[in-house]
């Protein structure tokens, strides 16, 4: 893969504790502009780290290995684009096909991009399972009904919901 145009800075984590590695080299590239690039220099091979850019960048960042030396580890990441591009999340028409199986229950699929102002989770019920009245952070909230049928109950009415709803 060919990144983008010239390097503008070096990076070298090899020194920096393990929990703060990864929060510097993202806030390097979320520094970048379009078409910028960094050397990334590491004690090794960050393959966890290409799996968070995929999972947060998937097709707006470039990452080329420029050594694979011992303990000097270079690569350069660059950006693509000026933001994250849209992928698919999940196949919610696969998911809605397991709910209803016995051992399906629970939170079936969750958001694993890093920080976005969204969270997201897929959750199935059994037949007369509720979850609980409950608040959590100022957020809105998007339901959208799979399969199965049951009802939503806020503090002034109770909405009946059925596949397909979406709130």
């Amino acid at each position: 893969m060919t990144g983008p145009g010239p390097v503008e800075q070096v990076l070298d984590v090899r020194q920096v504790p393990k929990p703060d590695k990864h929060p510097a080299i993202f806030a390097a590239f979320d520094a970048l502009d379009r078409g910028e690039a960094f050397v990334l220099v590491n004690d090794h091979d960050p393959k966890h780290l290409h799996e968070e850019f995929e999972a947060g960048y998937a097709g707006s960042f470039s990452w080329d290995y420029l050594s694979r030396e011992r303990r000097n580890w270079q690569i350069k990441i660059g950006k693509t684009s000026s933001t994250a591009l849209p992928v698919v999340l999940t196949d919610t028409e696969q998911l809605a096909a397991h709910t209803g199986e016995p051992d399906v229950t629970g939170a079936v699929w969750s958001l694993t991009a890093r920080d976005r102002d969204l969270d997201a989770n897929v959750i199935a019920l059994r037949p007369d399972e509720v979850i609980d009245s409950h608040a959590g952070p100022d957020l809105d909230v998007l339901i959208h009904v799979l399969g199965g049928s049951g009802c939503l109950e806020t503090e002034a009415s109770t909405i009946d919901l059925q596949a397909g709803a979406l709130l």
